[in-house]
């Protein structure tokens, strides 16, 4: 079906349309935000699926993320709220802001609870621990003393003992641990920061007025309680601006210490408000000195860790959004600009890890050890390369490279050209048929499965889709690289194709002519033969004759003396028998004990295959029958005659005679 696009520049889609566009975007992004990207050669998920881990609380859950930004939002109220009550509400405790505080630290005593119960990501293995023993391990070795004293309302312990509110320095500077809980805010606006949802200059600008406020609101508190508690209240900075200041209103304090705060970090000078006593003064210096050392350190320091540090980030938002234009422009449909978003989202977090850069940089010999170590033993448990030596899983390993795809992701397409084949190590793929437009799935491929490899060795296009279900971790293999490795070792060769024809027993119009081919006859290789009596034992008709037709012998043989008909008549390959029989091969070949491929198929009950030999034997040989009982007579077969109704013989052995013979048999002679 033909869509065409108008012509006025208009948008394809409706309002509607395009939200659930936006919308899908976003919900995109915030799957893709929560994936854990799994180790190299590891096929363990290390995702929390709901329920599976009991009372653990994965920390990309939508619930805990939810719970984490209102913790953020307590902290920023702590944060302006206890300085405040330090300078300003010390000596007559405000009752709304202390029932207030109080419900801030239950707040706080439940986040402690719950950190127990959190999961978290190992630093150095970037996997998430599930195991509750060593997440309160870890909490406990860490955060959890600095957590509970910033929790304690020590002010609600000493009314509690004493009777009354305390008003004493020792309480203030207690009451200061509750700074400790700002690290929750940088690790807030980390997170956004990196959240395309989000203007991210508007974030940047948010998180540094966040900082200055936080630092002038903290400064003029302190200037202003060192004045409360100066002994004489006129030469105090306010005290000589404000006489009488403490019976003021506390707005005109608070805003005349915000006032000085803000000029003195500014730099812009001092007018009515200056220093007066010599404690002040003393403060003013050391305020001066760490301004002019924050301000150093902020224009040198910062000025590079936003531009080095934020430099990927950058560039990931700006690939987004050129991306984002690209699809709008030229109108692509919704899924390949999901499969776009997706793929540079995955490709940022996979870049982040720095795992493939950091194996390309060392050196060759441990390039390959690494390589055997993360990929080999998934590698030994893929169907097409069991038995197959050491040797040449080696080789193979070496050659292969890990690649991470993110969900619904077109991994090979219909028709495509057999250039690589994939193995999986962690997620899972679909294989999907193309009928008339309609996808179809029919089959589910998951860890230590491979797939691709039947175009690869039948040297035909793509005969399916396959497309990732899940993030995946797959190993790419380039399929000359794997015939390179199957021709080093013949009886390699002749292992992975045995396993190949056996797991594909249905595959036609199969050409694998180019792997036994190959110098194969011209050379006088004996494992040669091998090959065509393991195409027979695994009864593929269509490769069997596609090998007679390229000019292998029919009535080769293998160290027993049993030919390919001898291996397709006892293991009941009709099919390939009748094969065998069109390309000229001899069915009066007998083996080193004595048996003819019509023995082996009377012998192992295969009455359809003995009556395709016997009539095609009878032509060249009209004794066949009389040369079976005699062989079923020195073998002492007493069921002969039930498996041979042709030959219309009755046969008694233990002194009994022949009768019903042919008459120019001579069976009597020779039994």
């Amino acid at each position: 079906m033909e869509v065409k696009f108008p012509s006025n520049g208009t948008s394809i889609y409706s309002s509607s349309e395009e939200q659930v566009i936006n919308s899908s975007r976003d919900l995109s992004f915030r799957s893709l935000s929560k994936l854990i990207i799994p180790p190299l050669g590891s096929s363990g998920s290390n995702q929390i699926q709901n329920g599976s881990k009991g009372r653990i609380i994965s920390p990309m859950d939508s619930r805990y993320r939810c719970w984490e930004t209102l913790m953020v939002l307590l902290v920023a109220y702590s944060a302006w709220v206890c300085p405040f009550e330090i300078a300003f509400m010390n000596s007559r405790p405000n009752k709304e802001l202390y029932i207030a505080d109080n419900i801030v630290d239950i707040f706080f005593t439940v986040d402690i609870v719950l950190t127990f119960f959190v999961a978290y990501i190992d630093p150095r293995t970037q996997l998430l621990v599930l195991d509750p023993r060593k997440i309160a391990t870890r909490y406990l070795s860490t955060w959890f003393l600095m957590d509970v004293a910033s929790t304690i309302p020590f002010d609600t312990v000493s009314f509690l003992f004493t009777g009354k509110h305390q008003a004493g320095v020792s309480y203030s500077v207690l009451g200061m641990l509750r700074f400790w809980r700002l690290r929750r805010v940088k690790s807030f606006f980390t997170r956004i920061e990196k959240d395309i949802r989000f203007n991210y200059f508007w974030v940047r600008c948010a998180r540094l007025l966040f900082v200055t406020l936080f630092l002038a609101h903290s400064a003029g508190c302190l200037y202003y309680f060192l004045a409360v508690k100066y002994p004489h209240q006129g030469k105090t900075w306010i005290g000589s601006a404000i006489p009488n200041f403490r019976e003021t209103s506390l707005w005109i304090r608070y805003i005349s210490a915000l006032y000085w705060s803000i000029t003195t970090m500014t730099t812009v000078g001092y007018g009515d408000l200056h220093a007066v006593n010599t404690l002040e003064m003393v403060f003013i210096i050391f305020y001066m000195l760490f301004n002019l050392g924050l301000t150093a350190y902020i224009i040198g320091n910062m000025t590079n860790l936003v531009v080095e540090g934020t430099r990927r980030t950058m560039e990931f938002r700006n690939s987004i959004e050129a991306a984002s234009s690209f699809v709008s422009r030229n109108r692509l449909p919704l899924r390949l600009r999901d499969h776009i978003l997706a793929y540079m989202c995955l490709r940022f977090k996979a870049e982040s890890l720095n795992q493939q850069q950091l194996i390309e940089q060392l050196p060759k010999t441990l390039c390959k050890s690494i390589r055997q170590h993360l990929f080999l033993p998934t590698v030994e448990k893929v169907y097409l390369f069991k038995g197959v030596s050491s040797e040449i899983l080696l080789l193979l390993v070496a050659d292969m490279k890990a690649e991470y795809i993110p969900p619904r992701e077109d991994v090979i397409m219909h028709n495509e050209a057999p250039d690589d084949v994939y193995i999986i190590v962690s997620g899972e793929v679909e294989m999907i048929d193309c009928d008339k437009d309609k996808e179809r799935v029919v089959r589910t491929f998951k860890s230590e499965d491979i797939f691709g490899e039947v175009g690869a060795l039948s040297s035909r296009p793509q005969i399916s889709t396959y497309r990732t279900k899940t993030l995946s971790q797959l190993l790419r293999l380039k399929t000359s690289n794997l015939i390179e490795a199957m021709k080093t070792r013949q009886e390699d060769n002749v292992t992975v194709i045995k396993n190949f024809l056996q797991h594909h027993q249905k595959l036609k119009d199969l050409c694998l002519g180019d792997l036994f081919l190959e110098g194969g006859e011209e050379d006088g290789d004996p494992n040669m033969s091998i090959n065509l009596l393991t195409v027979a034992s695994t009864g593929n008709a269509a490769f069997l004759s596609e090998l007679l037709k390229a000019g292998l012998d029919p009535d080769i043989g293998d160290t027993k003396g049993r030919t390919p008909l001898h291996i397709a008549a006892s293991k009941g390959h009709e099919e390939c028998v009748v094969v065998l029989l069109k390309h000229a091969c001899n069915v009066h070949l007998k083996d080193m004990n004595g048996n003819t491929a019509l023995w082996d198929a009377i012998a192992t009950k295969h009455h359809s295959i003995f009556t395709i030999l016997y009539h095609w034997a009878s032509i060249s040989d009209s004794y066949i029958a009389g040369d079976l009982l005699c062989m079923a007579a020195r073998r002492n077969d007493l069921t002969v005659d039930e498996r041979t109704p042709e030959t219309r013989i009755t046969c008694r052995l233990k002194g009994s005679p022949w009768i019903d013979c042919y008459p120019s048999c001579d069976c009597r002679k020779s039994c």
